[in-house]
């Protein structure tokens, strides 16, 4: 009972071959049609979340109106007019040693620092 290859094409398997690609395409349709009818019915529901998001909207409006605001920086805007008075009554009293001495260290460290930048550029890593 058992049936080797023949030389020809197989009508039979071909036969089962094409069935079955009708059955799945049949059962692909019906797929899709019930698919379209659930799709169509969700659509149809009101639109109630809409108008939820406005109401949660005015109660995070109302919130933040109630949320106190931020102070402002005036206290650090009067700390640098104490300094800046507190540098005019020094030069005023002729008490600038202190900010010279200072200054010569800055400007003896930024002759140092060009002279470090200058090599970097003699080995061109800058």
């Amino acid at each position: 009972n058992v049936k080797l290859g023949g030389l020809g094409p197989d009508y039979e398997a071909i036969k089962e071959k094409k069935e079955k690609l009708k059955q799945q395409k049949e059962y692909a349709k019906q797929i899709k049609e019930r698919n379209m009818k659930s799709i169509a019915s969700v659509q149809r529901l009101p639109t109630k979340p809409q108008v939820v998001t406005s109401v949660s909207r005015q109660k995070a409006l109302e919130y933040a109106k109630k949320i106190p605001r931020p102070k402002t920086f005036t206290t650090k805007q009067s700390d640098e007019k104490a300094k800046e008075e507190r540098v005019l009554s020094q030069t005023l009293n002729e008490d600038i040693l202190p900010q010279i001495a200072s200054l010569e260290t800055l400007q003896n460290r930024h002759r140092m620092e060009k002279q470090v930048v200058a090599a970097f550029k003699n080995l061109h890593i800058l």
